[in-house]
């Protein structure tokens, strides 16, 4: 388990390091992902409300 923990600890080091090269450009796409899944989100909502006021409940 002592071996996992030292993985763990290079792992963030390493990706420390990455991230200091491509910050701006990581968060332009973290920014660019969140407005698309809120978008989709929000397309998805209103397709379901579209759906639900379209269903016949009749049957």
């Amino acid at each position: 388990m002592a071996t996992d923990k030292a993985d763990i600890e290079l792992d963030e080091d390493f990706a420390a390091e990455e991230a200091d090269d491509t910050g701006a450009e990581v968060e332009v796409a973290k920014t660019n992902l969140t407005k698309r899944r809120i978008i989709d989100n929000y397309l998805e909502e209103r397709r379901l409300q579209k759906d639900l006021a379209d269903y016949d409940f009749d049957i």
